[in-house]
């Protein structure tokens, strides 16, 4: 247990809750670039979008990839801890990043995430693809 004062009001911590919000899970990230090839490649990651985002850096390094749809193209992510498959659209993702607010770690991942992408705070998927 954690004791935190903020705004004149004594928080209490459990970190345990806190610990199990952070897991990373290792995972498949499959993307089909505009050939219709699809690419995997396993990541690290302690959440959905930041796969995607790992996900992405990584494929577009690629030689192979033939560039990387915007929009409506799925990005398959499986936990392969346990395996659960996951599929967002690129548009989705998109639109998750530049959203602004909400709380505090929703900041946090956001920014982790660009940070990942090479992205300015205001910088779109579409301007790096």
């Amino acid at each position: 247990m954690h004791v935190v004062v903020v705004a004149k009001k004594k928080r209490i911590c459990y970190l345990p809750f806190v610990e199990a919000a952070m897991t990373v899970r290792s995972c498949k990230v499959t993307i089909t670039d505009l050939e219709g090839v699809a690419h995997t490649v396993e990541v690290t990651a302690s959440s959905l979008y930041e796969a995607v985002a790992l996900g992405l850096a990584s494929i577009r390094g690629n030689q192979w990839v033939r560039g990387i749809p915007d929009g409506f193209n799925p990005v398959k992510v499986r936990v392969t801890d346990v395996p659960v498959d996951h599929e967002v659209k690129l548009k989705d993702f998109t639109q998750w990043l530049e959203r602004q607010g909400n709380t505090p770690k929703d900041v946090t991942d956001r920014k982790k995430i660009r940070e990942i992408l090479g992205l300015a705070r205001s910088a779109t998927l579409s301007r790096t693809s």
